[in-house]
């Protein structure tokens, strides 16, 4: 199987916890492929995906959410029952395809679908943007939600090579709306020209890329920081920034500064 996206993940949730510095006594892992990830992280309970988890409130510390998020129909839903599953000050850290995807395979595609086909079908599923994904967590009722994203560069052979790869992977087109004709075989075989035309390597090969961004959320507890009340600073910003404060009312209209 095509895991290596997995594998890269597990060594990166790991860097992430020794940041945090914590332990964790009760580790879950929701994933498409459990026993990968039996293999990945032998020390977590081991969750599919599915459209209800079977996790237990407060049953857990940690939850990885594993390359499955981008798959699901209620996303937001997924989230709040892992947040439901969290003992306070629990820790969340989900994982999922950004939108800059198989950006190249996107547009190859698209390309040799219009020359050959005379219109564009959905071939790829739509991922989500950061700023949006991240939104989510808060909708969830995280506490200290942070977003970020990791670009991944990967060569292969052809983008034949690719997607075969993505279908080991489980990564093929499950949009509702798909396409379902068969598809012939010319459209693929140039769609594969197009690619190695405008996205070679430096290699000779052609470059995919992988957006992975993770979501990292806490379980609330009156421990954790708290925000201001909105009015009660101490200081002022225009004392931090060395400036002078103008009042709102004190700044000249759009009409004094006409000339006329």
């Amino acid at each position: 199987m095509a895991d290596f996206l997995h594998r890269t993940l597990a060594d990166e949730v790991q860097e992430r916890l020794e940041v945090v510095n914590r332990s964790f006594t009760d580790a879950v892992v929701i994933s498409g492929f459990p026993e990968l990830w039996a293999r990945l992280m032998p020390q977590a309970r081991q969750v599919a995906d599915t459209e209800v988890l079977d996790l237990e409130a407060g049953s857990c510390d940690l939850i990885l959410h594993a390359l499955a998020l981008h798959w699901a129909d209620d996303p937001v839903g997924q989230l709040a029952q892992a947040r439901y599953a969290l003992r306070p000050d629990g820790l969340f850290l989900g994982c999922l395809f950004g939108g800059e995807t198989l950006s190249e395979l996107r547009a190859a595609l698209a390309e040799a679908e219009a020359a050959e086909m005379g219109g564009l079908s959905p071939r790829i599923a739509p991922m989500g943007e950061i700023r949006d994904v991240g939104a989510l967590m808060q909708r969830a009722g995280f506490a200290l939600p942070v977003a970020d994203s990791i670009p991944l560069t990967v060569t292969y052979e052809s983008a034949l090579h690719l997607m075969r790869d993505l279908r080991a992977m489980g990564e093929t087109n499950a949009l509702a709306d798909r396409h379902r004709a068969p598809v012939p075989r010319r459209l693929f075989l140039r769609a594969a020209e197009t690619y190695a035309a405008r996205f070679p390597a430096d290699d000779g090969r052609v470059s995919a890329t992988f957006e992975l961004i993770f979501l990292t959320g806490w379980a609330p507890d009156a421990s954790q920081p708290q925000p201001l009340r909105p009015g009660s600073a101490s200081a002022r910003l225009a004392d931090a920034l060395g400036t002078s404060e103008q009042k709102l009312g004190d700044r000249a209209s759009p009409e004094s500064d006409d000339p006329d």
